[in-house]
């Protein structure tokens, strides 16, 4: 499933330059988008309630995430629907956390930077405000996806800045240890 996902990144990509209708497009993007998202869910619940969990997977399914936000995150700035200080924030946090636990890894303390309530809370805001901003419109004729998803994008973003305090806090005697 993780490969799907993978696969999906550049067809929510790519289908905002097929010549077809935007609202067409949009539909598209969003249902590749939510789609993406649930497998990673059923992928991770699979996995655990299988007990097959793997150290390759273990490793690609979060990069597969957050190549799956930052692309669709950078197609959000490119049609207007997202601010870049947003983009900014987002994948500075994704490669910054991403830096510190593999360096954590190598130092063998990994697990003071094992993912946390704040940053699967962090996700969940994201990817429900991407498939809004993707959608762009009314959807069941009444909630205005792009207003909630700006809203949203945004406290995603506040969420993402304290994800990435919370880690760094965490890592912070190990960091102050090395740097003597």
């Amino acid at each position: 499933m993780t490969w799907a996902r993978i696969a999906a990144i550049p067809l929510i990509v790519g289908v905002f330059y097929l010549p077809i209708e935007p609202a067409s497009r949009n539909l598209v993007a969003t249902v590749l988008f939510v789609v993406s998202a649930a497998t990673d869910w059923l992928d991770g619940y699979l996995a655990r309630k299988l007990n097959q969990v793997s150290s390759f997977g273990a490793f690609l399914d979060p990069v597969a995430d957050k190549i799956l936000v930052c692309a669709s995150v950078l197609v959000l700035v490119h049609l207007g629907r997202a601010d870049v200080f947003v983009a900014l924030i987002i994948i500075g946090r994704e490669i910054a956390i991403s830096a510190l636990r593999e360096w954590m890894a190598q130092i063998g303390a990994s697990k003071s930077v094992a993912v946390h309530m704040v940053g699967k809370l962090k996700t969940v805001v994201q990817m429900v405000a991407i498939p809004f901003l993707l959608f762009d419109g009314l959807l069941l004729g009444v909630i205005d996806t792009h207003e909630w998803g700006v809203w949203l994008i945004w406290i995603a973003a506040v969420m993402t800045v304290w994800s990435m305090v919370y880690y760094l806090q965490k890592a912070l005697p190990e960091i102050r240890a090395r740097v003597k």
